[in-house]
């Protein structure tokens, strides 16, 4: 039954503009939170920034600017990026916006009250590209960081810190009762594994900069930038100021994340929210790197590839198929040019493309333009057969969050209804019932099609429903539920259905 569902993504740090990796993750989210609202849920999807620490104020002072300025320049880079690349989020919040900032103070306000944050001094070695401490023994190299493979630095002051060795067992016993609550479990036994492998209190706030947000009980300190930007998940839905909101959707959480942070959103993150007296996030889907050359894409890495101009060369459908199709969530891939023009070449082109414009120019051809009906399901159509067991498929594989699963079903029945096509080969018979049938088929099957793929390919989803002269939107809330439009027949035919130009031109790798 339809319900409540809040998608989140991580929120980026604003050192640099968006690239290809980060773009991956909030398309990602963005299809996800596309298929909840058209399988009838009642959808919230969140994405943002991440603007206090000390690594937004080197790169400020490196382009000769405050830390306030960059940030604001910077933010707004990743909303133009999301609006180019078609992302529908709900909300965009900023950790430098005062709703936040009530929210932090309330919330580690409330870990304070229930004594579980002391005052302390602490020494230790610091990655400035994770906002993270590094024991000596997870360095690899000569001090180097082990996600960044960049020098660490040796930090000592005074800090606040969060008492996080109180909850490992608290936190075991919530991941028993809750096993489903990290995928892919390779994920969720990583968690686990830090669980059990001893927690230690972790400082969350700083004296050495004031970029941040200040302690209430100890103005002379800020929040550590973790302590910060976690919180960003529950500020977003009114924590501290509209409780009614709150309590309405943080149970439907669900956090998108890279597998390299999974220990501040799987252990640190879930305590926090014990110790301020709120239920863990409910559900964590962790994704893969997109890598480039075998190596992990980042702002200041050399590999990084700008995802809105790579989306105005390629098309931006194409490039989020190509995202979502060849990069199952939770594995890391290796992202190439040539791959995504063989993608799109082999898939929408050839397939997707092809199937439309054939379909059209026969329909004109031998009915005058206007589409037949497709045959009733009970006659023994094998498209009608395919099409059933697809968008079941499809549902089940949206479902356990395995939308490249979902999307090679889909091209299954894109295929099987081209088989169908040569195998009958209307255009050299005269019209007639054999005619009207093949090509009603063929209708259907596209209808169907635009609707399972509006998710991710939405503007060709659009397209694919206005040729065929069907009324509403494809992407319509509900139409993939339980009282949806994805039954076979759902094309009444009888309507003028339209050419046009193709819909993916073929391409050459350049």
């Amino acid at each position: 039954m339809p319900g409540r569902y809040y998608q989140t993504t991580p929120i980026y740090y604003v050192n640099d503009a968006p690239h290809l990796g980060t773009a991956y993750a909030t398309i990602c989210a963005d299809s996800l939170a596309r298929w909840h609202r058209l399988a009838g849920d009642e959808t919230l999807f969140v994405t943002g920034t991440d603007e206090h620490g000390l690594k937004i104020l080197r790169a400020a002072e490196q382009q000769h600017k405050s830390a306030a300025e960059w940030a604001e320049e910077t933010s707004a880079r990743f909303v133009e990026a999301w609006a180019a690349l078609g992302v529908t989020n709900d909300d965009f919040i900023r950790t430098t916006e005062e709703r936040h900032h009530r929210s932090v103070q309330r919330f580690m306000r409330a870990i304070y009250d229930n004594g579980f944050l002391y005052k302390g001094t602490y020494e230790g070695w610091y990655c400035v590209s994770c906002e993270a401490y590094y024991a000596e023994e997870d360095l690899t190299g000569d001090h180097l960081c082990p996600v960044h493979e960049r020098p660490v630095e040796w930090f000592a002051e005074e800090n606040w810190f969060f008492a996080l060795s109180r909850f490992a067992d608290r936190l075991l016993a919530w991941y028993d009762e809750h096993p489903r609550a990290i995928y892919p479990e390779t994920r969720r036994n990583e968690a686990l594994g830090i669980i059990k492998g001893g927690l230690k209190d972790i400082s969350i706030t700083r004296t050495s900069i004031d970029w941040g947000i200040s302690v209430p009980w100890d103005p002379e300190h800020v929040f550590y930038v973790w302590y910060d930007a976690l919180v960003n998940y529950i500020s977003a839905i009114g924590y501290g100021e509209d409780d009614e909101r709150f309590a309405a959707w943080w149970p439907s959480v669900h956090h998108l994340l890279g597998k390299d942070i999974i220990r501040f959103h799987c252990v640190w993150w879930p305590a926090m929210c014990m110790a301020a007296g709120i239920d863990p996030p409910g559900h964590y889907l962790v994704h893969g790197f997109l890598l480039v050359g075998g190596r992990k894409m980042a702002k200041t890495a050399f590999n990084q590839v700008d995802p809105v101009a790579l989306a105005a060369d390629v098309g931006n459908d194409a490039l989020r198929y190509y995202l979502m199709r060849d990069f199952p969530i939770g594995q890391d891939g290796d992202f190439t040019y040539e791959g995504l023009i063989e993608r799109y070449n082999a898939d929408l082109a050839n397939n997707l493309g092809n199937l439309l414009a054939r379909v059209a120019t026969v329909v004109g051809s031998k009915c005058g333009g206007i589409g037949p009906a497709p045959r009733p399901a009970s006659e023994g159509s094998a498209l009608a057969t395919a099409a059933a067991a697809v968008t079941a498929e499809v549902v089940e594989a949206w479902g356990r969050f395995a939308p490249h699963e979902g999307l090679e079903a889909v091209w299954r029945l894109i295929r099987a209804a081209n088989a169908e096509l040569e195998a009958v080969a209307p255009w050299k018979l005269e019209p007639g019932p054999e005619v009207d049938g093949v090509l009603g088929d063929a209708l259907e099957v596209l209808r169907l099609v635009a609707v399972m793929v509006s998710p991710v390919l939405p503007a060709t989803a659009e397209e694919i429903w206005s040729r065929l002269s069907v009324g509403g939107s494809p992407a319509a809330p509900g139409n993939a539920g339980p009282d949806g439009v994805l039954s076979w027949g759902g094309y009444g035919g009888g309507v003028p259905v339209t050419k046009g130009s193709p819909l993916f031109p073929r391409r050459a790798a350049e």
